[in-house]
């Protein structure tokens, strides 16, 4: 893709911009599908599954076409395998959300109200934990500008920071989440409490992913 090759004459991090925007396409469906969950919308739960399933092929699109066009001659900012695992945790992003939509889909899942809530809460605090990687993400050229230094550094640095602390604060909500199915595991299907188990360990998926790009960018700095 020509744009692609582009956009690394523009700046080296924008095709990785490019991507997470794609990949931020895909999270963004993710409110929408738990909302039709929610109301039993079995009609719109395929839809929006196969919409997530759509824009996460465009965004493995755009990771082909920064991985074809990676400059090998020319100097980059950080190294080479740096910016490729990094593009490779932001897909994993997509892939997620693509895994949660095709669970929605296996089976009509039973809206469980005593976890109704606790479940909005986890939910709601996995997509905040991928907002706030992709503000890292969207800083990593005012880091180029100031040469991976100063206050600009402090900020990314603490960014990441935030961004453990939520996907810690997820893991606790999960835990609770898990505790409270397992005790109401003997009023549940087999299939209504698998599928529900299932769709927590793939949602938490999002902030523990979130977390691995916060610490690889983290770690760049350190290496700069």
């Amino acid at each position: 893709m020509y744009t692609i090759a582009k956009l690394f004459g523009k700046s080296p991090f924008a095709p990785l911009q490019t991507h997470m925007e794609k990949v931020s396409l895909c999270i963004e469906q993710l409110p929408i599908l738990f909302e039709a969950i929610r109301k039993k919308n079995d009609k719109a739960i395929h839809e929006i599954s196969k919409k997530i399933s759509k824009l996460e092929h465009e965004a493995d699109l755009t990771k082909n076409d920064i991985r074809n066009h990676l400059p090998k001659s020319i100097f980059l900012p950080i190294d080479r395998g740096a910016l490729l695992e990094i593009l490779s945790l932001q897909d994993a992003l997509a892939d997620q959300a693509e895994d949660i939509g095709v669970i929605a889909t296996v089976g009509m899942l039973k809206i469980i109200p005593e976890i109704d809530s606790e479940f909005e809460k986890f939910q709601i605090l996995n997509i905040a934990t991928f907002e706030k990687v992709k503000e890292v993400i969207q800083e990593l050229d005012a880091l180029l500008e100031t040469s991976f230094g100063g206050m600009e550094a402090q900020k990314v640095k603490e960014m990441t920071e935030k961004v453990a602390y939520m996907e810690h604060e997820a893991d606790t909500l999960q835990f609770k989440l898990i505790k409270h199915l397992y005790e109401l595991g003997e009023n549940l299907s087999y299939p209504t409490f698998h599928l529900w188990m299932r769709l927590i360990k793939e949602v938490a998926g999002i902030s523990n992913i979130s977390e691995k790009l916060a610490n690889r960018v983290r770690m760049t700095l350190e290496l700069k």
